[in-house]
Parts: structure tokens; C-alpha cells; sequence
């Protein structure tokens, strides 16, 4: 396989995994305050949305990349 159609396969692959699943949401544990052996942390949740238009767009053009023939030589 050539490089072009790997990166046309993850496009597509990535693609419908961003329409699967439309984000990930990921912890981050911050440290607000310490004082002697007293810590306050608190830990935040947060959401990556991927747009539609991403994960469509991901899906076009890896299908593009597939279906276009490379010139050799």
C-alpha cells in the first residue's frame, strides 16, 4: 500500500468514529489551594465535540484520496 491510501484509510476511519461517537470527555485535576498538609484540589470534567462537518468532511475526502489515481514516473 502506499502512503496515500493509508492516510485516505485513517481519514475515513476517523472520520466515522468522530460521527460515532461526536466527542470525548476527559478529567483535570487542578490544585487550588495548600496550606501545611491541607491540599484542595478539584477535578474538572470537560467535553471535546467533534463538528458533523469534521467528521463528513474527513470521510469525503479520504474517499477522494482513494479514488484518485497517482501519476508514476
Amino acid at each position: 500500500m502506499n502512503t496515500i491510501k493509508i492516510v485516505a484509510i485513517l481519514l475515513i476511519v476517523a472520520g466515522c468514529l468522530g460521527l460515532a461517537y461526536g466527542g470525548f470527555r476527559y478529567t483535570r485535576q487542578t490544585h487550588r489551594a495548600k496550606l501545611g498538609s491541607f491540599e484542595l484540589s478539584v477535578n474538572e470534567t470537560r467535553t471535546v465535540y467533534f463538528p458533523l462537518w469534521a467528521g463528513v468532511g474527513a470521510i469525503v475526502l479520504g474517499g477522494v484520496l482513494l479514488l484518485v489515481r497517482t501519476r508514476k514516473g
